[in-house]
């Protein structure tokens, strides 16, 4: 237990950092309005912050107004959040500190204000402006460049552990695709693995990033091997996390077909216990998962899912996975053998949405890509094993920016 000089110390230091809020402030764009009631439980006091365009506020205690993040801490970690010892990122990775509300901003507070020596944050999230869409994007650390494209009901919050471990050798970018997240919700986009892929290019032209590793989890990775097949010469590895490949036995197509995303427009809501059963059932071992987690990601979905844009691109962007024809003209399969970029797939042995068995179809046509199967895990490898996961990301990464001998066709098991 520390004593009561060094809590005074800590308190002192603390409420310094929050008076030097309004000269270290960014700024933010016209119609910006957010509040965030920041807890710091081991020295007993509470602050909230206010941000517009107009400036900053910053005051001890709280006020009668509703914040739209809270986030719980304690003062040694936002110490070191406000000298840049530690990224927002690390520390909820780590479960340093928890949020409430709107996770985008929870993570984009850090982002708001330069570090108390005058550096830029270690972290932003901001938004690619590009033509009928607006795509919110997290940016951290430097290097080369990787892109992390979130699954269908997701967001780029599933990719933060991996952003965290990442970009400690590379410049990450993690990507709410339009319809998801904090991006625009188009009412009349296509949702298609094309569409995606084209903005996701062009993400790419307004980030200035020539050429990327470009890492997708189930519809993400989808995503990420039509960015390959369009344009492999921008891809320099695909790191393909239990990808949303073609089904061959399709056995609800015509139900499907008949399914029409512009129900979307009718407002409905999937019961919150259901979300949560849904997301319990992506992982093997759900006792391996911070029960906090569930809640974060059951709100966010809910929140956006109660949009019609959201429910629209939720529900165009899962009949299109379903319906892509495997073979035939323009079929996945005969498409995906002309993949160039280097390939890595991880399966998950556990995972009930796409089966490791799909490995087969992906040896047959692509004989040339690695894959693993991760034993014990489920579909978010990137959350079950976000460790394990992350290392097999970077190895690959290394193999293809040297440009040496890529593994040779298998498929391997890792425990």
């Amino acid at each position: 237990m520390s004593s009561p000089a060094t809590r005074a110390a800590r308190l002192a230091a603390v409420e310094a950092g929050f008076r030097s809020l309004p000269e270290r402030y960014l700024g933010v764009e016209p119609g910006f309005d957010a509040t965030w009631r920041i807890v710091l439980g081991d020295v007993g006091h509470t602050w909230e912050v206010r941000c517009t365009a107009h400036g900053a506020r910053a005051r001890k205690g709280a006020t009668s107004r509703t914040p739209d993040v809270v986030i719980g801490t304690d003062a040694a970690t936002w110490i070191a959040l406000r000298c840049g010892r530690l990224s927002g990122i690390e520390a909820f990775s780590r479960r340093l500190l928890y949020a409430r509300g709107n996770l985008d901003l929870a993570i984009a507070f850090e982002g708001l204000f330069r570090l108390e020596d005058g550096r830029r944050p270690l972290l932003r999230i901001h938004d690619v402006h590009l033509p009928g869409r607006r795509v919110s994007t997290l940016t951290m650390g430097e290097g080369p460049d990787v892109l992390l494209l979130h699954g269908l009901g997701g967001a780029k919050s599933s990719f933060f552990d991996a952003a965290a471990a990442l970009s400690r050798r590379y410049r990450v970018h993690a990507l709410d695709l339009p319809g998801f997240g904090a991006s625009a919700k188009p009412a009349t986009a296509p949702y298609t693995a094309r569409w995606f892929a084209e903005t996701v290019l062009a993400a790419m032209d307004e980030l200035g990033i020539e050429r990327a590793h470009v890492v997708g989890n189930s519809m993400g990775g989808r995503i990420a091997i039509e960015v390959g097949l369009r344009r492999p010469e921008r891809v320099a590895s695909l790191g393909l996390l239990c990808p949303a490949v073609a089904f061959v036995k399709r056995t609800y197509h015509p139900v499907v077909r008949l399914m029409r995303p512009e129900l979307g427009l009718l407002p409905h809501r999937f019961a919150r216990e259901k979300v949560a059963e849904h997301f319990w059932n992506l992982f093997a071992d759900p006792d391996g998962i911070d029960p906090s987690m569930a809640d974060v990601v059951v709100d966010e979905f809910q929140r956006i899912y109660a949009s019609p844009g959201g429910r629209i691109a939720f529900l165009s962007a899962a009949r299109n996975i379903y319906l892509e024809a495997p073979y035939g003209k323009d079929g996945f399969y005969g498409r995906l053998s002309q993949l160039e970029p280097p390939a890595l797939f991880v399966w998950g042995s556990h995972d009930r949405v796409i089966p490791p068995a799909f490995g087969r179809h992906v040896a047959r046509w692509l004989p040339s890509a690695e894959q693993i199967v991760l034993e014990g895990c489920g579909h978010v490898p990137q959350v079950e094993r976000a460790e394990q996961t992350s290392d097999l990301l970077e190895a690959h990464f290394a193999r293809a920016d040297e440009g040496g001998p890529l593994p040779l066709s298998r498929t391997q098991k890792a425990a």
